[in-house]
């Protein structure tokens, strides 16, 4: 679990088997967990993004323009399901970001009990992709990404992408 509970931490480059050790070194300048709540309305979504965005530049994050963007589409994906998807029975939404020494996080909480899953390309379809974008651009980040239930019944959607990822070939 995360220092939060909520869920698996990020693992390491090393693949599912490689192991996270505790680490007795001071946190980076850069390192923390950030959470704000708002609305489950339309007007939210570039708020959430312009939001994280800052908090990135503030907190002098050394993401790559890649990573970055990738995160910021990631934040603009889930916050729009949650005010499409969650709102009626969960009008708040909680956005966290924490940042480690090698990797980001950002996650959307809602209070809806519906657990989505990500779709299958279907190209009649103009909507319904935002999860499967999401999951893709966290793929090719070599990032780790999850639905998961929270204890008050709703869900929390999160992203891990590593600040400085490897190329796939």
């Amino acid at each position: 679990m995360d220092d939060h509970g909520r869920g698996p931490a990020p693992r390491p480059a090393g693949g599912a088997d490689a192991t996270v050790e505790p680490s007795t070194r001071a946190p980076l300048p850069y390192e923390g967990v950030w959470r704000f709540t708002a609305p489950a309305v339309d007007a939210s979504v570039p708020q959430a993004r312009h939001a994280v965005r800052d908090l990135l530049l503030r907190q002098r994050v050394p993401v790559t323009d890649d990573v970055a963007q990738g995160l910021l589409l990631i934040v603009s994906e889930l916050v729009t399901n949650a005010v499409r998807h969650a709102a009626v029975l969960s009008p708040m939404l909680a956005v966290e970001v924490a940042v480690g020494a090698e990797w980001v996080r950002v996650s959307v909480e809602d209070n809806h009990p519906y657990r989505p899953t990500a779709l299958e390309t279907d190209h009649g379809r103009t909507g319904g992709r935002g999860l499967l974008l999401v999951r893709e651009i966290t793929r090719e980040a070599g990032g780790v990404c999850d639905v998961e239930h929270t204890t008050n019944g709703g869900k929390v959607i999160w992203a891990a992408l590593p600040l400085n990822p490897a190329r796939l070939p």
